[in-house]
């Protein structure tokens, strides 16, 4: 791992290679796992200000999963999580030309919400843990993003390129260059990882 101001960052982010290949999965993240997608302090009240534009997007089904749960719920470990349609897929997901997508990053791909979506799924596969004074990144590897890890090999896309966008949203510019900076070190073998 190594460190960039106040972030650790797992090698794999520098490592892996990674592109998302939404014809191939359908967009399942948007409907796998056991819980909704994981909210921020303050993106629950962003989602509340712009709901009326992203409820323009919804299904039925996720528009009344948000009148029954709310914007948000508490997951199994008290985390702020997107609320789910029948314990599965996210209330806020969309189906179009047959995928799944977001019905807030809808809103705002057409400039009428002013959130995008959680960064959680921004920065996805990137997992944020957050301790006493710092946080760690880590990639999170999930079998139905299998097209994605191999379009991403076969495309030569390193995960933080792939995630530059989002990973600038959250730190920075300087922080994303510096970043880069050491991916390139380590990728010359002139930064190693400590045992």
């Amino acid at each position: 791992m190594l460190q960039i101001g106040e972030v650790i960052v797992s090698f794999d982010i520098l490592e892996k290679k990674f592109c998302c290949d939404l014809a191939a999965c359908k967009g399942a993240c948007c409907v796998e796992g056991d819980a909704g997608a994981p909210l921020e302090s303050g993106e629950t009240e962003r989602i509340e200000e712009n709901y009326e534009a992203v409820r323009a997007y919804m299904k039925p089904e996720g528009v009344e999963a948000v009148l029954q749960q709310g914007f948000s719920v508490l997951d199994r470990e008290g985390d702020r999580v997107t609320p789910l349609i029948d314990g599965r897929e996210c209330a806020y997901a969309i189906e179009e030309n047959g995928c799944c997508w977001c019905a807030i990053e809808k809103a705002w791909s057409e400039g009428r919400s002013t959130f995008r979506k959680p960064i959680s799924c921004h920065l996805y596969p990137i997992r944020v843990a957050r301790y006493a004074g710092f946080e760690a990144l880590n990639y999170h590897k999930w079998k139905i993003c299998t097209a994605a890890r191999v379009k991403g090999y076969q495309e030569g896309i390193p995960l933080y390129r792939f995630l530059k966008e989002p990973l600038i949203v959250r730190y920075g510019e300087e922080w994303y260059e510096q970043l880069e900076y050491a991916a390139k070190e380590y990728e010359a073998g002139r930064l190693v990882e400590r045992s």
